[in-house]
């Protein structure tokens, strides 16, 4: 017959919590995701390029030298 340790169900315990934060960060992230990916927000990523949809528009009467 086996019997557990206490040490042994401390250490499951621990270890089911860690899996429940494990799974609730990846369930966030996989959130935030759909998230952007449904409104657009991948479509201008930082890419180290100019976005017209960030430039400013000159004022009336300002010249752009």
């Amino acid at each position: 017959m086996y019997r557990e340790s206490e040490t042994h169900s401390r250490r499951r315990g621990r270890n089911f919590g860690v899996l429940g934060v494990l799974v609730g960060f990846i369930v966030i992230v996989f959130g935030i995701t759909i998230a952007k990916i449904q409104t657009g927000g991948f479509s201008e990523g930082f890419d180290h390029v100019a976005r017209p949809a960030l430039a400013a528009e000159p004022i009336e009467g300002e010249t752009t030298e």
